[in-house]
């Protein structure tokens, strides 16, 4: 069994468990060098951040399958913990959800989440996201689920119809894709506690994705509020981007007024330790190795 089939038989096992877990955001490789090493039991690759770090353009449809797949694959190399991978709309029609998930999988993904907006999509908490017909993104996860070569490869259906449509469409939509061949469900943007409450009860059983995105449209619950509404996992995407914009600004800030890095209270990440975790250790064992293969070959002592 390959790395990746690991991963994916682990991840596909968790969500068995009938208990709630937390997966961060990780959006660059910083990130998912950091995230990787805290025993979470899975990181959720944001588009949101992911578009903004590598593009540095909004999650309005901008970026491509091939900017997407590329970084799919990166995370995949640099990380141990199964990762799920933004997939956003499938990047097209029929073909191209077919096209995305075997791409997806074979650079080293553990579960795609698809969406059912309307091309171009937006983040899913922004207005003026529209929906495309419930029996559109149902032929889209139909061919989701037949176009993955190991059935541990979850697929994540989210429906973004609750702001434009209202929440009875989405509950709706919620079990057309179930039966589809959804893995996890994942209705976004509900507005209040009671909303998140009325998913949960209509799911019951069913693995559901919570998306706490700070200063976002839905509320911030902690663990134990999520779990007894029925939640399965929740995402936290934008935590790790937020965190470090406001601790960026802040340091360019100050070193612009002051002149010099001396006067920081922004905590700073030990130099030495960022080097490890950026493998210079490795890179130092390695230069010595062949160092003195070198010049053992050359007759120095």
């Amino acid at each position: 069994m390959s790395i990746f089939a690991q991963k994916r038989a682990r991840l596909a096992a968790r969500f068995r468990q009938n208990e709630l877990f937390v997966a961060p955001g990780i959006f660059e490789m910083i990130s998912a060098k950091i995230a990787d090493r805290l025993g979470f039991d899975c990181l959720y690759m944001t588009g949101y951040g992911v578009v903004a770090s590598y593009l540095g353009l909004p999650d309005a449809g901008l970026a491509t399958y091939s900017d997407m797949v590329g970084r799919v694959a990166q995370f995949a190399q640099v990380t141990e913990t199964p990762f799920i991978a933004d997939g956003d709309t499938g990047y097209g029609g029929l073909l191209n959800v077919q096209h995305t998930v075997r791409g997806y999988e074979a650079a080293g993904a553990c579960a795609i989440q698809i969406e059912d907006q309307e091309f171009p999509k937006k983040c899913g908490h922004m207005l003026g996201r529209r929906v495309i017909p419930a029996e559109d993104m149902v032929a889209k996860l139909r061919v989701a689920a037949e176009s993955r070569t190991d059935p541990n490869f979850l697929i994540v259906a989210r429906t973004d119809a609750r702001t434009t449509n209202g929440l009875d469409d989405a509950l709706r939509r919620g079990e057309a894709y179930l039966k589809a061949g959804a893995d996890v469900l994942f209705i976004e943007s509900p507005e209040t506690v009671e909303e998140m409450e009325r998913i949960g009860a209509a799911f019951r059983g069913v693995p559901l994705l919570a998306n706490m995105v700070e200063g976002g449209r839905t509320p911030v619950l902690d663990a134990p509020t999520l779990q007894a509404i029925g939640y399965r996992i929740a995402i936290y995407p934008a935590l790790a981007f937020l965190a470090a914009a406001a601790a960026c600004e802040r340091a360019y800030a100050t070193l612009k007024t002051s002149g010099s890095s001396s006067a920081l209270t922004v905590p700073l990440y030990d130099f030495n330790k960022m080097s490890a975790l950026m493998g210079f250790d490795w890179v130092g064992e390695f230069d010595l190795k062949h160092r003195r293969i070198d010049d053992t070959a050359q007759g120095i002592q």
